[in-house]
């Protein structure tokens, strides 16, 4: 049965996360923390769930989706898009993330690490957190422009000419794209955190760049084609491959991010140790996680992002090594 974190879970994670060792891994669960139970996804207010996202898609675009697995996003996706064309689809998801909302505790939690790092190193070198997310809004980035810190964002792209690609976007705005990963230095840890984005995102400013892994078919490419370790800038990957990860948000009965930690760690595993926070787990998802190597933990988001942050805080009352 998962444990819940206690004290020495968070001081741990507090210390790591301080030097650049803990990588956040943010799944479709982290748009529901703080979102008030009886509350359902309000355009501009509270992002969808997964669900909430299909039954939209399964009813609202113009289509009748005949199933009974209405609430299944990877099926609802793929008929709409097999019945009316990517381009609907796309129009259709533009349309719920290319909204304001309000981030979340756990983005907040995440957007105030880079000011606690600079005040541990105290004027050395430091290491910013790289945050991998398969989120599509842009929740996360918004918490780290209030909080004025500026991030590198690493968006992969879906379709169109340079499907299969990343695309790198600089604080000033600028973007590139990644051809030749395995020599792109652009990204430098110890001058600002980085967001990844790895299943696309929308385009708040230009909609015909929005980029969406989505459907079945989306997935079934992504996965079986896309050796996504090649197409990370190597400092990037070389980070990854050396720290621990702290899954928020996710399930393990996502088979895609099964197959995406397969390419990541290989058939051996992490060889760093990693946790995943899930409330009330079934016990199927902790031998599923363990088999990843991965500790699950049985904790609320909210309740998880309140201690850890004020673990965060205290870490300073201390003497860090």
């Amino acid at each position: 049965m998962a444990e819940r974190p206690d004290s020495a879970h968070f001081h741990m994670i507090a210390k790591r996360l301080l030097v650049g060792a803990v990588v956040p891994f943010l799944g479709a669960g982290v748009n529901l923390c703080g979102r008030p139970a009886t509350a359902s996804w309000e355009r501009g207010r509270y992002l969808p769930s997964g669900g909430e996202l299909a039954n939209y898609l399964a009813s609202d675009v113009g289509v009748s989706y005949p199933y009974s697995d209405i609430s299944n996003l990877l099926r609802v996706s793929q008929y709409v898009d097999v019945s009316l064309g990517n381009g609907p689809l796309y129009e259709a998801l533009h349309e719920v993330f290319d909204a304001d909302y309000s981030p979340t505790p756990v983005h907040q939690l995440l957007a105030g690490l880079p000011s606690l790092v600079r005040r541990r190193a105290a004027g050395q070198r430091c290491f910013y957190p790289l945050i991998i997310t398969t989120n599509y809004d842009d929740a996360l980035e918004k918490a780290f422009l209030a909080a004025g810190e500026e991030f590198d964002l690493l968006t992969y792209i879906a379709g169109g000419a340079h499907a299969g690609k990343f695309r790198h976007t600089r604080p000033n705005g600028d973007s590139e794209l990644i051809l030749g990963p395995n020599a792109y230095p652009e990204f430098k840890c110890d001058e600002r955190p980085t967001i990844a984005k790895i299943h696309g995102a929308v385009a708040r400013v230009d909609g015909e760049e929005d980029s969406f892994v989505i459907t079945e078919n989306h997935y079934i490419e992504y996965l079986s084609h896309t050796d996504i370790a090649k197409l990370i800038p190597v400092n990037i990957l070389t980070r990854m491959r050396k720290s621990h990860f702290l899954f928020l948000g996710y399930s393990l009965k996502d088979w895609n991010l099964r197959v995406i930690l397969h390419r990541l760690w290989g058939a051996e595993g992490a060889g760093y140790n990693s946790w995943a926070i899930q409330s009330q787990p079934e016990r199927i998802e902790e031998k599923a996680w363990a088999k990843r190597g991965v500790e699950l933990m049985d904790m609320r988001l909210e309740e998880y992002a309140a201690l850890l942050d004020a673990r965060l805080q205290s870490s300073f009352e201390e003497t860090l090594p």
